[in-house]
């Protein structure tokens, strides 16, 4: 893997991001594919769409269908029909949030399966070892329980098979764990660096504010990744922070309720004044759900049950995130972020999502 910055325009950067399954132009988002699948969209909406990566989910994998099972069938790629890039985060964070279901010692972490109750054990170089198996371009360690050796291990054999390994910075809210956190991370030397542990239920001017710390101590030529980040504001005041790659289930999991993003907010469909409504969700946008209905067809639709809303509200909020991460991108390469974001501010109502304030975006074991 090779990363290149293209520009920048104060912390903000875009970048070019190489790998072995394609190029990923940055700032980008990654739709999350919990189960090797983007929930109601197939690889063709998602190119569609200008997804140039994708995010799948080590723990899910691991318990179903396993990792073996999806090695012996080529790969991650080649099993769910994807054949561009594909970052597997290390299975951690899910693990962890199963507070009822799991006991943690220095060797890894034993847990029981919330599918259907089997007991499990993860340690820093069978987390690794799982994200080899499924073949993913960018893996991450076990950051909870990484200890020194397990990295220099993982990096051996990441370097074997094509695979950029991402070191992740921990801390909590505290600013001193995180500096600390992020020189001991960068010291043991990384490909690219993730930050770990935001939108778990912190005040927001903490998140940007600890997101700008621990950015300003990261190598400036190695992508940065803000994980399960976040909101369309967080990722605009994130990119102007330094970060270059987000991923978080708001998209999809938002349309499953009936919400889409648009240029002026979050649009609630169940909500009875888009009943009648002949609009298209964002007249900016240009997905096949804004092309082709309007937004009373498509709370018709959801208010109804039919499959087919899920699909059209994932494909235009995916596509609306996406769109967004261009958008910012042309904005640095112009040297014009400054003025995108007071746009982007003047029509966007910040926070406006349904989720409860301090609620987390990640995802969880449940997702």
């Amino acid at each position: 893997m090779t990363f290149e910055l293209a520009a920048t325009d104060g912390a903000a950067r875009a970048g070019r991001l190489t790998t072995a399954n394609g190029v990923v132009e940055t700032p980008i988002f990654m739709p999350v594919g919990t189960h090797a699948a983007v929930k109601a969209l197939a690889p063709d909406d998602l190119r569609a769409a200008g997804a140039q990566i994708v995010l799948a989910n080590t723990y899910h994998l691991f318990l179903r269908p396993g990792h073996d099972v999806v090695r012996e069938l080529g790969g991650l790629h080649r099993f769910m029909g994807w054949d561009r890039a594909i970052l597997t985060d290390s299975g951690g964070f899910q693990v962890f949030s199963l507070s009822k279901l799991r006991k943690i010692s220095d060797a890894g972490v034993e847990f029981r399966s919330p599918v259907d109750g089997s007991t499990h054990f993860l340690s820093p170089e069978i987390a690794v070892e799982v994200q080899q198996a499924l073949g993913a371009d960018i893996i991450h360690p076990l950051d909870e329980c990484l200890a020194y050796p397990a990295s220099q291990a993982a990096h051996a054999a990441a370097d074997a098979r094509s695979q950029a390994l991402f070191g992740i910075v921990q801390g909590g809210a505290d600013a001193d764990l995180r500096s600390q956190a992020t020189r001991a991370t960068v010291e043991l030397g990384f490909d690219g660096y993730a930050i770990g542990g935001m939108a778990v239920g912190e005040p927001k001017p903490a998140m940007y504010d600890l997101t700008e710390l621990v950015a300003s101590l990261l190598p400036t030529g190695q992508p940065r990744y803000l994980m399960g980040v976040g909101k369309p504001e967080d990722l605009v005041r994130s990119v102007a922070r330094g970060v270059d790659m987000f991923d978080c289930v708001l998209p999809t999991r938002n349309a499953r309720n009936g919400q889409a993003f648009t240029t002026d907010g979050p649009v609630t469909l169940k909500q009875a004044r888009y009943v009648r409504d002949g609009a298209p969700l964002d007249a900016a946008c240009d997905c096949y759900a804004c092309r082709g209905f309007s937004r009373a067809y498509l709370r018709h639709l959801f208010m109804a049950g039919e499959l087919l809303a899920y699909r059209l509200l994932t494909l235009h909020n995916v596509t609306f995130f996406l769109r967004l991460a261009r958008e910012m991108r042309a904005a640095i390469v112009a040297g014009a972020f400054g003025p995108f974001q007071a746009r982007f501010f003047s029509r966007y109502p910040a926070s406006a999502s349904p989720d409860e304030p301090g609620a987390t975006t990640r995802l969880a074991a449940s997702d």
